[in-house]
């Protein structure tokens, strides 16, 4: 698949792709539980700023049918955020603004992963790092639901070359 390309199964069924709903749904939710793992590294470093929590509990709410896309898509002040941060807690940050975009363009699920995989390795010691990203990569796998499990996978491997290469867990 050339970069750029968007994969039909990404892409909702009202856009002229397969994906449904639910699976759209899932893929939001499994982004948030990514962008969620790691939001301590946030927390810990500026734990007056909710704005990536916030991002992550509107992915939420939006999967849950609370909230409109366009509400969630509004939520993009979590990637404020990491610009006022650096290091795992920027990755964090990235990783619950990717997550909140999934309600506009499902594909941002492997971003919320791969920021979050970021994360891990950036708060790991020295030395610890590719074993964190291995780690952290395999927590998310875990948690993947059933129905999206072959979509998400076949995606990271499709573009684990655009996502630095994290996804090799």
């Amino acid at each position: 698949m050339i970069f750029g390309e968007r994969d039909p199964r990404l892409v909702t069924v009202r856009r002229g792709g397969t994906l449904q709903d639910a699976d759209h749904h899932r893929l939001a939710v499994w982004a948030a539980d990514c962008a969620e793992h790691v939001l301590p590294f946030f927390e810990h470093a500026r734990p007056s700023d909710d704005r990536p929590r916030h991002a992550i509990e509107l992915a939420r709410a939006w999967a849950r049918g609370e909230i409109t896309m366009t509400q969630a898509r509004k939520a993009a002040f979590a990637n404020a955020a990491a610009r006022e941060a650096s290091g795992a807690a920027k990755q964090a940050a990235l990783a619950a603004g990717q997550a909140v975009a999934v309600s506009h363009v499902p594909a941002h699920e492997l971003g919320a992963a791969a920021y979050a995989i970021r994360a891990a390795r950036a708060a790991a010691s020295e030395g610890e790092q590719g074993r964190a990203g291995r780690l952290e990569c395999r927590w998310q796998r875990a948690r993947l639901p059933g129905e999206i499990r072959e979509l998400v996978l076949d995606d990271q491997r499709l573009r684990n070359e655009v996502c630095w290469s994290v996804f090799d867990c």
